[in-house]
């Protein structure tokens, strides 16, 4: 029997999503797009007659705008929200600011599978001279963390997971105890790692998930905090899949 709930959503289509590019740290606003996709999310929740306690969400802007049109939807403005590094898109390392359509072309569908679709393979690290690095790394917002020693050059999903699981344990799960009812609002990525936790998903598993744009999803917990819903999306049939279908064509040569 259910006893908690928690609700996700990953941001709304980024201006970078819309162009096909690895974004990953880089701070990508929404596409117009996005912006009617996080409303809709907001509309599907406030339908559904969800209320929140509180928010997670990234440090990046795409998501924490995302998470403002819920909020506004479900009329919390006022939520308390917790903002976390911990939460970000998985770091795309030198691929960041690359046409995905493109690096197929040049390195093979096959590659680029691997580098968007491997459990433990990271992209190559994104350099000093790289174009991106310095607007990543030197961004005020990352002041408090991660440490020089943290800071990411790149990440594969196993490395994602490694960094947002602490967040999950030590934050979110003793506020969940407590009875609150949670929003996250975050990225394909980082909410990836956590349904690989909650559903004790393979490696082959999760890496073949593709989490639609703006769409949110509930899981429903036992006492023991183990599903008895997992992935239960406020969207219909049809649009949830075309929505996947669509993230999962990214990594192809046009």
């Amino acid at each position: 029997m259910a006893k908690y709930s928690v609700v996700m959503v990953r941001h709304g289509e980024s201006e970078w999503n819309l162009k096909n590019l690895f974004c990953g740290w880089y701070d990508a606003e929404l596409s117009a797009k996005g912006n009617e996709e996080a409303k809709s999310a907001g509309e599907a929740l406030k339908n559904a007659g969800y209320k929140f306690d509180i928010a997670h969400t990234s440090v990046l802007t795409r998501a924490q705008k995302t998470l403002c049109h819920i909020l506004e939807a479900t009329g919390q403005s006022d939520l308390p929200v917790c903002k976390t590094w911990r939460l970000n898109e998985r770091h795309y390392g030198g691929l960041t600011g690359l046409n995905k359509a493109e690096t197929a072309a040049k390195y093979g569908e096959d590659q680029v599978q691997i580098w968007r679709r491997s459990f433990d393979i990271p992209p190559p690290p994104m350099e000093e001279d790289h174009p991106y690095h310095s607007v990543i790394v030197k961004d005020p917002r990352y002041k408090d963390g991660p440490s020089p020693a943290e800071f990411p050059k790149f990440e594969s999903l196993k490395l994602t997971i490694e960094r947002t699981l602490p967040y999950w344990n030590d934050v979110i799960v003793p506020q969940i105890k407590e009875g609150k009812k949670i929003l996250i609002a975050a990225h394909g990525n980082s909410l990836r790692g956590i349904v690989k936790y909650l559903d004790n998903m393979s490696e082959d598993a999760i890496m073949k998930l593709n989490l639609p744009t703006g769409i949110p999803f509930v899981y429903e917990l036992d006492e023991n905090l183990k599903p008895v819903v997992s992935l239960k999306f406020l969207g219909d049939e049809e649009t949830v899949r075309k929505a996947m279908e669509a993230v999962a064509a990214q990594g192809k040569a046009k």
